[in-house]
């Protein structure tokens, strides 16, 4: 069996066990670079009924060239960022909630603490509105998109992340949901007492973020 296929199903059917994912609202894909075969989740088809077999590969026209059903809705939108970032391997769609709170307010997700900083080096950036016609949403996404930084806030919309892998791009999807529900609740704590919160400095950031990417945490 197609290794990517099996590696994209595996991660769609962690969103809704994540709560990252109410109904089918969301969706995982990945790309195989060698054949430019990208592999995305069917459109509208249950977490819970889906099978390896369902997942669709299309190319970057949205041709389906292996499989049974459409592809996301979505896929224009995980194509472009594949044609225009070539270091990415995976894209997460979600709307998760306390992340999807923070693109209905049109806000970013400040850097309010270390663990931010270790995985994302700086604010979960936040877009203008897009709407979904051709080629909008990817515009936005690069345009507002900061390095090293794996997920964005899709102004109105909820969360794109990618990353090398669909597993890395889950994992960053995860991410922003913990600290938008981290952050929400930070905010809402010091409305209370009257206080505001201040982000980290930059330079703590970068040293946060520096260290968690390769300069002392984790194994060799």
């Amino acid at each position: 069996m197609n290794q990517m296929k099996k590696r994209v199903y595996q991660a769609n059917i962690l969103l809704p066990k994540y709560n990252l994912v109410v109904g089918t609202q969301g969706n995982v894909s990945g790309i195989d670079r060698k054949r430019n075969v990208v592999y995305i989740k069917p459109s509208g088809v249950p977490y819970e009924k889906m099978k390896v077999l369902d997942i669709v590969g299309i190319d970057f026209d949205g041709n389906v060239l292996e499989g049974r059903l459409k592809p996301s809705v979505d896929w224009i939108h995980h194509v472009f960022i594949y044609k225009h970032l070539p270091e990415i391997g995976g894209v997460v769609h979600t709307h998760s909630v306390h992340a999807t709170a923070f693109a209905a307010a049109g806000m970013s997700i400040p850097c309010f603490t270390t663990g931010q900083a270790d995985v994302f080096g700086s604010e979960i950036p936040v877009t203008e509105y897009a709407d979904n016609k051709s080629d909008n949403i990817g515009k936005v996404i690069l345009k507002y998109r900061k390095p090293g930084c794996p997920a964005i806030i899709l102004g109105k919309h909820g969360v794109f992340a990618f990353d090398s892998t669909p597993e890395k791009a889950l994992f960053a999807a995860q991410m922003t949901e913990y600290f938008a529900k981290i952050n929400l609740l930070a905010m809402i704590m010091a409305t209370g007492i009257g206080k505001k919160i201040r982000p980290l400095p930059v330079s703590e950031i970068k040293k946060w973020y520096e260290r968690y990417h390769g300069k002392g945490y984790g194994q060799k």
